[in-house]
């Protein structure tokens, strides 16, 4: 009779692990914006539309990983919005001279592993708070993007084909390319995260950076290294978008910071580190992205987006902080 008991509990309570988990939930969440976007808008689930979205939604994607990477080391970065802007200066103005796409492309992953060297080292290493050093740096690069450029666009005067495909090509005619790359860097982070060595340091520092210390692993070392990765990854999307609109526009990423935070956090991604997953990103980066779109197809007005938007990010930063307390408290 024992034995009958526990054979027929022990279901139920794996379908309740399964149902708790953030991924899950998230999932639910999409399936019901779908859902309901396609009774409501027009064309809402056409091919053609959710290949659109799932472009669009590339950019926040490879940023979001990350930012993701970043905040689950028990840092911040924000400084990623302005950087999309000022690597595609030296990514338009070094193509148009030297007509290569692969010395533009250097040029900007130069800028965004300076940028990722600079946050990093200020906040691993010389101990300044991350808020404080990415807000800076948002600033400085904002800036200067404005000083170089006098707030007008640099055109794209090389339109080499290699370039343009990065926003306009298709994979199998289907896929972008944008979303193509997203998906390949998603699984590749996914995987270091999950299953390697590195990843699990992550993990640690920012559950506990003391425990990781003295677990023997470098905390600066990994906080450092994280840094560079966000600015890399933004670097990938800020390229993505200068061939998306065929300039270096100093306008460029303004509020892109704030999209792929709200996306990371209700992705489930904590603030205070060491909890979070790449798969719960891209499903808060798809769920914000589609959430958008449909509102767009009903006629909703921008304005009562980013109202929507900034309601979604202080809701998940409240659920956020209830389980830390409840975790604490526990």
């Amino acid at each position: 009779m024992t034995i009958a008991l526990q054979s027929t509990s022990h279901p139920s309570s794996t379908l309740e692990r399964i149902f708790h988990r953030q991924e899950v939930a998230l999932l639910v969440c999409l399936i019901v914006v779908l859902v309901f976007f396609s009774l409501t808008a027009d064309n809402f689930l056409s091919a053609r539309n959710i290949t659109n979205v799932l472009g669009q939604a590339s950019l926040p994607l490879i940023a979001g990983i990350g930012c993701a990477v970043v905040f689950i080391s028990g840092e911040v970065d924000i400084s990623i919005g302005s950087l999309l802007a000022a690597i595609a200066v030296p990514l338009i103005v070094i193509m148009n001279d030297s007509n290569s796409l692969a010395l533009g492309i250097a040029g900007a992953l130069a800028i965004g592993l300076a940028v990722g060297i600079v946050n990093g080292y200020l906040t691993a290493y010389v101990g300044i708070n991350s808020l404080i050093v990415t807000l800076g740096m948002m600033f400085v690069l904002r800036g200067g993007v404005y000083l170089y450029t006098g707030q007008r666009a640099i055109p794209d005067n090389a339109a080499l084909d290699s370039f343009i495909a990065l926003s306009d090509g298709r994979l199998f005619g289907v896929l972008p390319y944008s979303a193509a790359i997203a998906i390949i860097l998603l699984a590749v982070f996914g995987y270091v995260m999950r299953h390697r060595p590195f990843g699990r340091q992550i993990y640690a520092v920012g559950g506990n950076p003391e425990v990781a210390r003295l677990a023997g692993y470098d905390v600066r070392r990994v906080k450092f290294i994280c840094f560079i990765i966000s600015s890399l990854l933004a670097t990938i999307a800020g390229i993505i978008l200068a061939a998306r609109v065929g300039s270096a526009q100093h306008t460029a990423g303004l509020t892109f910071e704030f999209q792929v935070v709200a996306a990371t956090v209700l992705g489930g991604v904590s603030l205070a580190g060491g909890i979070g997953s790449l798969t719960g990103m891209a499903l808060g980066v798809l769920i914000l992205q589609f959430l958008s779109n449909g509102l767009r197809g009903l006629g909703l007005p921008t304005e009562w987006q980013l109202v929507i938007t900034g309601m979604i990010i202080i809701a998940a930063v409240s659920f956020d902080e209830l389980k830390r307390r409840r975790a604490q408290g526990a």
